[in-house]
């Protein structure tokens, strides 16, 4: 049987509230990536994602971010190294001491596009995830898009899984529509159910201009604050169960 893993950004409560319905997210996701208090969420939050997370069977991710919680971590920031490799490792040992078993880790926003274009940023977010691995014994594998993340991750002997995104705009070069420019936001459960199917069976998605892409990706990824993230979440699941394609975490 076929695998793929279906995840989503939650845990990103602001100002203790909840930006996603967390618990019909959780029913049919494999894994998570839980913010963990740089862009978003907060103690209770991340231990409401370890509760939900054990009751669904679903793997934990860390999410982390620069520490901008008033632009979402969605704005890119140039902070120093040690500073940006200090505030990551603060961000994972947060979602941890929730009672995480961290499985992945997986940059948030800003940060996410960073380390996939800028060789130092990636090597700092590298570095404290390689730290935590060290503190655990096993490597935490790295979630993204490639780029100088995946060479960074190399290098530090860390796994690296590229994903797809099921619910935002690609550019023709293969990159993300950034979020203000129109086609950035796919809303559509049954458009994004179908280019679900087409990553998981062909490994192909469609850029905004109609060019067809080759994607390898072993994760989807849906945004749980998308307004119709719930709708979305079950009409991708419905249709990979349809087509007997197993929902599974590959951590």
């Amino acid at each position: 049987m076929r695998g793929v893993d279906l995840n989503a950004d939650l845990g990103e409560t602001r100002d203790g509230m909840p930006t996603a319905d967390d618990e019909a997210m959780f029913a049919v996701i494999s894994s998570a990536s839980v913010a963990c208090g740089g862009h978003a969420g907060d103690d209770a939050s991340m231990r409401a994602s370890v509760e939900r997370a054990a009751r669904f069977g679903v793997a934990i991710g860390a999410h982390p971010s620069y520490e901008d919680r008033a632009n979402f971590g969605r704005i890119r920031r140039d902070p120093p190294a040690s500073e940006l490799r200090a505030s990551v490792a603060r961000q994972l040992d947060a979602l941890e001491a929730a009672g995480a078993d961290l499985r992945y880790v997986k940059p948030h926003g800003a940060l996410y596009h960073a380390v996939s274009a800028d060789p130092v940023q990636a090597a700092a977010v590298v570095a404290a995830i390689a730290d935590h691995s060290a503190r655990l014994g096993r490597p935490l594998p790295v979630l993204g898009l490639p780029g100088a993340i995946v060479e960074a991750a190399a290098s530090a002997g860390l796994p690296f899984v590229p994903e797809a995104f099921l619910d935002r705009g690609y550019t023709a070069s293969g990159g993300l529509v950034p979020r203000d420019r129109p086609g950035a936001l796919i809303a559509d459960p049954a458009r994004v159910a179908d280019r679900a199917l087409r990553l998981a069976l062909e490994g192909t998605v469609d850029a905004v201009d109609g060019t067809s892409l080759t994607v390898d990706a072993a994760s989807l990824c849906l945004h749980g604050d998308t307004p119709a993230a719930v709708a979305m979440a079950r009409a991708v699941r419905a249709a990979l169960d349809a087509a007997h394609i197993e929902v599974r975490a590959p951590w």
